[in-house]
């Protein structure tokens, strides 16, 4: 018998389909179509909070194409939550007008290709950041990405190749290999594998996001090519939409553009929403004292911050300054200072970043040192806000971690990550020289450190202290200021990837 991998299961998924009856919703009276909105927003809006259970998670997507309509996720602790779900929808007055297209039912899984080291509970194998991944894995996040692919597949069983009769080693190598290959969409795709090996009839479902629907078809198309799809691999329907929130029903059943953008909110942040332990959850971008740090590129929850960090960019754009994009590097970063010694840093987010590295979600963390002060700078990038949040919680308990840059209040600290072309390295610290005594001089100006890797000496963050946002913005201004700009167009690798607000 071939040897079979270990599994762990965790939450329970329904993938359910609906149809709406188009005649019958035009045909009803103004105040029957009312009431089904609302009680259809109110059962999705409940199941989004997770209002009926300890943990899991909902959302609602539109569905392109005549397969179905609208796809209702959940996942849930038990196969009863899903079966009260599924049948609560059905009493409610938008039930009324839908019928189950399809459904999907499977569990969440991890397998022994993952960790035979996990299955064996072998503690001083398993480190805290691999149970973590494993946990994010079997107990997860529904990302944010609006575009959503579902659709289910088998391992192929024929007469001349057969997965199950290939040797654990050998599927193991395969599945290593598809791993490294759907890696490459990490920070544009996010996956959620769950198992229906007798829950339905096929092997697995895949539920894809990405916040752009060519990237799904992309890394299906790539990983068609690889070994443990092309010759292995089996696919049921597909199914393509994109996420809105319960309260843009109405606007979806007026046949309106949905998500509308009215909502206060991202998708994933319902007051309510409920999660195992082992998510990617921290209490914020950490300072040491626990103070919240957010890049220019974050989506942040305030409004009024949201709008200081438009404000700021467009100040910048006007400038000609490159600012980020708010929405189209989807990355998050969280910045950390500390005035230990630098070789003891990093020799603890050596051991921190190995961990790190176990998640799909994880770009880079890296450790920085003042040119002008003693303290370093641990900068840790990645593809969800909720991971930065996690990392930041391991982080701050790093030696000599203090709030930020210098002791000064006031607006905060904004800064750029510049990549060098290595001929340039020196001309380009000689240059900030310059523009540093400028700096001294300036208003409102507190403190600017340049900091350069310490693994690599042509990728430099500069951190800049400044009482106001308009003493900030004096300096952009200025003709120094736009000097650099121009000449930093033949120094450096690419453009600055990131502005920072605190």
């Amino acid at each position: 018998m071939t040897e079979p991998p270990q599994t762990e299961e965790g939450w329970f998924v329904l993938h359910d389909f609906r149809n709406v009856d188009w005649d019958a919703w035009r045909d009803a009276p103004d105040r029957e179509r009312e009431r089904a909105i609302a009680e259809g927003v109110e059962y999705l809006a409940d199941h989004e909070a997770v209002a009926d259970a300890d943990e899991g998670t909902s959302a609602v997507f539109s569905v392109v194409g005549d397969k179905a309509d609208l796809m209702v996720m959940h996942l849930r602790p038990t196969l009863d939550h899903l079966s009260t779900a599924e049948r609560r929808f059905e009493h409610t007055a938008l039930g009324e007008y839908t019928e189950q297209a399809t459904s999907y039912v499977s569990v969440t899984e991890v397998s022994g290709y993952v960790s035979d080291a996990y299955f064996a509970e072998d503690e001083e194998e398993v480190d805290e950041g691999l149970k973590q991944y494993i946990e994010g894995k079997i107990k997860p996040d529904l990302p944010d990405d609006e575009y959503v692919c579902f659709y289910p597949m088998d391992k192929r069983r024929g007469e001349e190749v057969n997965w199950y009769d290939l040797p654990f080693d050998e599927r193991a190598d395969l599945m290593a290999g598809h791993g490294e290959t759907a890696r490459k969409w990490g920070g544009k795709v996010d996956q959620i594998i769950s198992s229906s090996l007798g829950l339905d009839d096929w092997e697995w479902g895949v539920t894809l996001f990405a916040g752009d629907a060519v990237d799904i078809k992309d890394i299906v198309y790539e990983l068609r090519f690889d070994d443990a799809t092309s010759k292995y691999g089996e696919f049921g329907s597909f199914y393509v939409g994109r996420r809105f929130p319960p309260t843009d029903l109405g606007a979806y059943l007026r046949g309106e553009t949905v998500p509308t953008g009215d909502e206060g909110h991202h998708h994933g942040e319902s007051d309510g929403h409920h999660h195992g332990e082992g998510d990617h959850h921290g209490d914020g971008e950490h300072h040491g004292d626990g103070e919240s740090h957010h890049d220019g590129d974050e989506h942040h929850g305030d409004d009024e911050d949201e709008a200081d960090a438009g404000d700021i960019r467009g100040e910048l754009e006007d400038l000609d300054i490159y600012a980020g994009q708010p929405h189209g590097e989807d990355v998050y970063a969280t910045v950390l200072y500390s005035e230990a010694d630098a070789e003891e840093v990093s020799e603890e987010v050596d051991g921190l970043r190995g961990n790190f590295e176990h998640y799909d979600t994880h770009v880079k963390t890296a450790v920085y040192e003042g040119t002008y002060t003693d303290r370093v700078a641990v900068v840790s990038i990645w593809d969800t806000a909720s991971a930065a949040e996690t990392a930041a919680g391991f982080l701050s308990d790093l030696p000599g971690v203090v709030e930020r840059a210098g002791e000064e209040s006031g607006f905060g600290t904004m800064g750029m990550f510049y990549t060098v072309k290595p001929d340039y390295q020196e001309e380009f610290v000689e240059k900030f020289d310059t523009v540093g005594g400028m700096l001294e001089e300036m208003d409102g100006h507190f403190e600017t450190d340049l900091m350069v890797n310490r693994e690599d000496e042509n990728d430099m963050f500069i951190a800049s202290q400044w009482r106001s946002q308009e003493d900030a913005m004096a300096f952009f201004r200025s003709d120094a200021f736009r000097d650099t700009v121009q000449w930093g167009r033949d120094v450096l690798a690419d453009r600055p990837r990131h502005v920072f607000l605190a």
